[in-house]
Order: C-alpha cells, then sequence, then structure tokens
C-alpha cells in the first residue's frame, strides 16, 4: 500500500491540529512516526489564552522542544476557534499555520470537491486517494457525526453521506428520556437486550454495523463496482468487529491526511 511509505513527505519535524466538534487534537510527526498526540475537548467557550496554557502545558510535559518544530498546519470544522489556534500555535511554534482549505493542494481534483466539504473530510478523501490510487475509496469516519467519503481511482470526490454519530445518539438518547441511562459503548453478546444498558448497546452497536454496511451496498450499487473501505475515527476499533465490509482501519487517518496535504503544499518553505 503506498500510504506506507513516507518518501512523498519532507523529513522535517511537524505539528498538525485537528479541530472538531467534539475535540481538538494536537499531533507531532518528526518524519517517520507520530512522536506526540494530544486530544482535549472542544468548547468555544474557552478563550485563546485559555488553549494556549492547556496545549503549552502538555507540550512542556512531554519535554518537547518547540524550536524543532519546522511546519504546522490547521483543519477545522470549527470556525469560532481557528483563528484562535492559528495564533496559539503561532505563540508555540512560533511559526504561521497553513489551514486546509479547498484552494489548497490536496492531490484530489479541485473541481469535484464539493463546495460545503468539511476540511476533516478533505484529509479524509486526501490520504483515502493518496494510499489506493487505483480504487475507489470510501472512508468511513466515526466521529461526532459518522461520515461517508468516497473518492475514485482519478481523484474525483463522488460524494459524503452524514448521519449522527454513535455517541451523538446516545447522548441524545439519554438527554431526551427520563429513564434510559447513559451507557459505555460495546460490543452486547445478545441484540435482545435484558435490561436498559445492554438494549441501547445493542441497537446502537448492531443497528449502526447494519447502517454502515447498507450505505457501502448502496454506494456500491450506484457506482457500479466494489469500493475499497477504510475506517478511521474514535469508535472505529469498538464496533468494527460487526462490520465485515472494512477493509483497512486506521485511527490515524485523518492526521495523515494532514501530514500529506502538510508536504504538498510546504515544501518549499
Amino acid at each position: 500500500m503506498r500510504g506506507s511509505t513516507t518518501s512523498c513527505f519532507f523529513n522535517r519535524m511537524l505539528a498538525v491540529v485537528d479541530i472538531g466538534n467534539t475535540n481538538i487534537v494536537l499531533a507531532i510527526h518528526d518524519g517517520n512516526d507520530w512522536r506526540h498526540i494530544w486530544r482535549v475537548y472542544s468548547d468555544q467557550r474557552k478563550t485563546g489564552d485559555e488553549y494556549y496554557v492547556i496545549f503549552r502545558s502538555l507540550i512542556e510535559g512531554e519535554g518537547v522542544d518547540v524550536t524543532s518544530v519546522d511546519s504546522v498546519i490547521i483543519s477545522s470544522v470549527v470556525p469560532n476557534l481557528t483563528r484562535s489556534m492559528q495564533k496559539d500555535m503561532q505563540r508555540i511554534f512560533n511559526r504561521e499555520a497553513l489551514v486546509v482549505t479547498h484552494d489548497i493542494h490536496t492531490g484530489l481534483v479541485r473541481e469535484s470537491i464539493p463546495q460545503e466539504l468539511g476540511s476533516d473530510l478533505l484529509c479524509n478523501l486526501a490520504w483515502a486517494h493518496h494510499t489506493r490510487p487505483d480504487d475507489t475509496v470510501m472512508t468511513v469516519d466515526f466521529g461526532t457525526a459518522l461520515t461517508f467519503s468516497t473518492v475514485d481511482g482519478e481523484g474525483r470526490v463522488k460524494g459524503v453521506a452524514i448521519v449522527p454519530g454513535l455517541l451523538t445518539s446516545v447522548n441524545a438518547l439519554f438527554g431526551s428520556t427520563a429513564q434510559l441511562p447513559q451507557v459505555e459503548l460495546k460490543i452486547p453478546t445478545t441484540v435482545m437486550g435484558r435490561n436498559s444498558e445492554d438494549s441501547i448497546r445493542a441497537g446502537i452497536m448492531y443497528g449502526y454495523a447494519g447502517l454502515v454496511e447498507s450505505i457501502i451496498h448502496r454506494t456500491e450499487d450506484e457506482l457500479g463496482h466494489r469500493l475499497y473501505v477504510m475506517a478511521t475515527g474514535g469508535l472505529s476499533m469498538t464496533i468494527s468487529p460487526l462490520i465485515s465490509r472494512i477493509d483497512h482501519l486506521d485511527k490515524r487517518h485523518t492526521l495523515d491526511g494532514l501530514r500529506l496535504i502538510a508536504s504538498l503544499n510546504l515544501q518549499n518553505r
């Protein structure tokens, strides 16, 4: 698989920031591997100064030499946090961060990118096409939203399907009912629960597994050929044993997409 090599990337320290609706991930890649990955809760009520203190503390706690970081790239689906995070990264690393937009190089056919496509999905599609350049690839991302993003072998974005994520559904159920408990999601032993927790697990886990496979099959029916399916996101490891159609599982798929986009745009900086 082509994405297993690092020959296309510059061999220097890179900091990536993935700002999502639930978490902000800051990670540092040394040119060969991910050295550090930190995850903090996304809270639009926090100021940039508060996030600066949080991330500076995490970085200093690991003994990272901030002067060794040569480049910074940010993907954000939370506009209110984007600018403050740019400023924080400038303060921490003394580097101007590249922000992922539709106007930068991604390895995809730019004209095929939908106007409303989020930068996280753009990273997913870029990495999917890079690693499987001859296939039509679907990336299933188990995040705040469960997303299905598809790109063909020419790098053309075919489209996206979006549903509420697993935890989003559980939290909505918990918040809208008087007697149903908050539960930890894990694979149940039966689809016929005998108590509230097992019943919710059965409905969510088996239900979402069926949903994922249905979206995959329907997409294949529309395209007329088989997909290569890659999965990522927080709960991908938990639910993947129930989904037979996942070909490749990678928790760092989005981060590697950011790293790829950085290499395409920052080589000469």
